[in-house]
Order: structure tokens, then C-alpha cells, then sequence
């Protein structure tokens, strides 16, 4: 049990995933984060961030590929990630919404993400890569509430190109400008889990999500030709 809670724990912690298990490890983490709701708790943003750093040790780490090649396959697996959240939701339905919590399932997470798909429509499935938490969830109520295939597809493959570019750039290129910022990865990764899941807090401390009785109703209509 002890080893578990150990592993879980490292899970949490960007450096060591990058690592320990190199480029596998994060592209099986990126596609459970996008889209399998008990990947919810997973460190998508600092991880990605991390990784642009380490950007070398993954290239050894599989067969020496280019950057640029790296990049295009973690995108791809938030592209996947993405796809299988919308088929799960497509399939689950309404019954998602009464699903009892679990450890790895909190309906506050899935009303959260379905309040931010309705304030954004299709631009949501876009925004929700930035934010962590709502992007596990947003492509589960985008299939719940039967999103177009085609206008989902189109905004879940931009929005994770431009999520893992942006930041995986981000940290390859500031590594070049400040030769020590591996020093200070602790810190770095406090600030963008602070930054990151700031909108989600004040929403948590402000916002009220809706009554049960209204999503289920409104999951149970037909699909509207907006989004």
C-alpha cells in the first residue's frame, strides 16, 4: 500500500515523471489528463512545462527524436485523450450526471465543466486546455450533450497543439535564456500551478454550479446545432 501511495505521489511531481519514465510516461499521462476523468489530478500544465526543459532527455530517451517530433506526439495523445472523453460521453449520457462520487470521480468537476461548455460552446473544448481540471472534463460534456463531431474535432486538435507548444516551447526556450532555471523547478512549478488553477478557484469560491434536476434536464434534450 505504502509503495502505491509513493507512486502516487510521483505522479504529482513533474521532474520525476520526466525522469523516470521519460517520453512514455508522458504521453500515457497526457492522454489520461485530456481526457479520462480519474486523470484529473495529474500536473498537465507543469508537466508539459518540464518537459520543454528536459526537452534533450527526451529525445535520448526515444530514439533521439527532434523536438518538433516530440511535441507533435504528446499534441496528438491530447488530441486522443480528447477523443475518448467525447466517445465516453457520447455513450454515458445523462448517467454520468447521477454518478455517486468516488476517489477518482467528483461531480462537482463534471457541473463545473459543463457551466464552462455552455458559457463557450464549441470554444470551450479550446479554452478547457488551459485550465486544469475543466480540460479532463469538457470533452466528456461536450459527447454528453452531443456536440458536432466535426466542430469538436476541430477544436480539440487546435487547442491541444497550441496547449503543448505554448508550453513546452515556453520551457525550451527560457532553459536557453536562464541556464539555471533547473535549480529553481520547485518554485516554477508552484507559480504555474497557482496561475493555472486561479480561474478554477475563484470559480469554485464564486460560482454555484446548477441544480442536478436542471443539468439532467438540459442533457436530456436534443442536441443544440450551436455548439
Amino acid at each position: 500500500m505504502d509503495q502505491i501511495i509513493e507512486f502516487f505521489k510521483h505522479l504529482i511531481n513533474p521532474s520525476w515523471i520526466i525522469e523516470h519514465g521519460g517520453l512514455y510516461l508522458l504521453l500515457a499521462i497526457i492522454f489520461a489528463e485530456t481526457g479520462l476523468f480519474i486523470g484529473f489530478f495529474l500536473p498537465g500544465d507543469s508537466l508539459l512545462f518540464v518537459a520543454g526543459i528536459y526537452s534533450h532527455l527526451l529525445s535520448e530517451s526515444f530514439f533521439h527524436l527532434p523536438f518538433l517530433v516530440i511535441m507533435t506526439l504528446v499534441a496528438l495523445c491530447g488530441v486522443l485523450g480528447n477523443m475518448v472523453g467525447f466517445w465516453f460521453g457520447k455513450k454515458s449520457g445523462p448517467l454520468l450526471f447521477r454518478k455517486k462520487d468516488t476517489f477518482f470521480f467528483r461531480q462537482k468537476h463534471l457541473h463545473q465543466a459543463h457551466e464552462f461548455f455552455v458559457k463557450y460552446g464549441g470554444g470551450a473544448i479550446f479554452f478547457a486546455r488551459f485550465l486544469p481540471i475543466i480540460r479532463t472534463f469538457a470533452p466528456i460534456v461536450a459527447g454528453v450533450v452531443g456536440m458536432e463531431t466535426k466542430k469538436f474535432m476541430f477544436f480539440n486538435i487546435i487547442g491541444s497543439f497550441a496547449w503543448v507548444f505554448s508550453m513546452m516551447l515556453a520551457g525550451h526556450y527560457l532553459d536557453k535564456i536562464f541556464p539555471n532555471l533547473k535549480e529553481h523547478l520547485e518554485l516554477i512549478i508552484l507559480i504555474i500551478i497557482l496561475i493555472t488553477t486561479l480561474p478554477v478557484i475563484i470559480k469554485l469560491v464564486t460560482g454555484k454550479a446548477k441544480p442536478k434536476e436542471e443539468v439532467l434536464t438540459n442533457n436530456t434534450e436534443d442536441s443544440d446545432p450551436s455548439l
